[in-house]
């Protein structure tokens, strides 16, 4: 009798646990997917769940995953793919701007958090709002790469704060077309859904955390001269964001996460024509790795709305 209500507690333990990774798997779906279809769908996998299993089988659990990645990237894929896809490399230009300011905040409080609205005004789609603050941000940025303390007295060179350790003062590592070009292209980008008068859709907020692994090696124009210790955070968040914007185009046939690649990749082009002279093949390699896949995200959206159409 023991035995059975022991096998029966772990049955039912084994139940719990199988649920609870299955709901973890499933928030990869949009919210509204889940409220609507979530509570089927957990009862038809515990239906189908071999019995005392806990964990969702592998291949499942990845099934699930991409299922909830393309419903969302579906969901991602309406309005004007123009305007969609402008915003979006925006707000890849603007979170790399903080990002690079980030660890130097304790000497440019002020500005840093400037950055910081002009970044957060970015992601909720206040585009007038947003405007000025990256008008001055971008004249700062332009100020202590000229090395010129305008307009706060600002000691130079500004070097990076206590708990981001040892690094290079802020925009040593070239001249001031890098780091103020980025801004004036996602100044640009905005000025221009502004006049259209375009509703730009409100960005999630996970957009903040990819400011921390960028910050030691966000303002190194194309690694240029970078520490080698510091460089792999930033470039496998580059490659991982082109990798989901080739997938993207591939799954939905929408050209706009290829339109922010190409936003993206075009600001990286002209840090590069800024240090040609000094560039080496890590950097060409860089700019290749990154520009490759802007590229196939264009040919492959190109290829599946066509295929579609047929």
């Amino acid at each position: 009798m023991t035995s059975g209500l022991g096998t029966h507690v772990t049955a039912g333990a084994d139940v719990r646990a199988l649920e609870r990774r299955y709901r973890r798997l499933l928030l990869a779906y949009p919210p509204g997917y889940r409220a609507a279809h979530g509570e089927e769908l957990i009862g038809t996998l515990l239906e189908t769940a071999a019995p005392g299993r806990a964990t969702p089988p592998l291949a499942e659990a990845v099934a699930l995953v991409h299922g909830g990645l393309r419903a969302r990237a579906e969901r991602a894929a309406t309005g004007p793919a123009w305007a969609d896809g402008l915003h979006l490399g925006v707000t890849v230009l603007v979170v790399a701007g903080f990002a690079a300011l980030l660890p130097y905040a304790g000497s440019i409080p002020v500005w840093t958090g400037l950055a910081g609205l002009a970044t957060l005004a970015v992601l909720n789609g206040w585009a007038v709002a947003a405007l000025p603050l990256m008008v001055l941000v971008a004249a700062r940025v332009g100020a202590i790469a000229l090395g010129r303390p305008w307009p706060d007295g600002t000691l130079l060179p500004v070097f990076p704060d206590a708990p981001w350790g040892e690094g290079p003062a802020l925009y040593q590592g070239g001249g001031p077309v890098a780091p103020v070009a980025a801004w004036a292209l996602a100044f640009l980008g905005l000025a221009v859904l502004a006049a259209r008068r375009v509703p730009l859709r409100r960005r999630s907020w996970r957009w903040w955390l990819l400011a921390p692994p960028l910050a030691p090696a966000a303002q190194d124009p194309l690694l240029l001269n970078a520490d080698p210790t510091r460089t792999p955070a930033r470039l496998l968040a580059e490659v991982a964001l082109l990798l989901l914007a080739v997938w993207a185009c591939h799954v939905t046939g929408d050209p706009r996460w290829s339109l922010a690649a190409a936003v993206y990749v075009l600001a990286k082009c002209a840090e590069l024509a800024e240090n040609l002279p000094y560039a080496g093949p890590r950097e060409l390699a860089h700019l290749a790795l990154l520009a490759f896949p802007a590229a196939a995200a264009a040919v492959l959206a190109h290829r599946t709305r066509r295929h579609d159409t047929l």
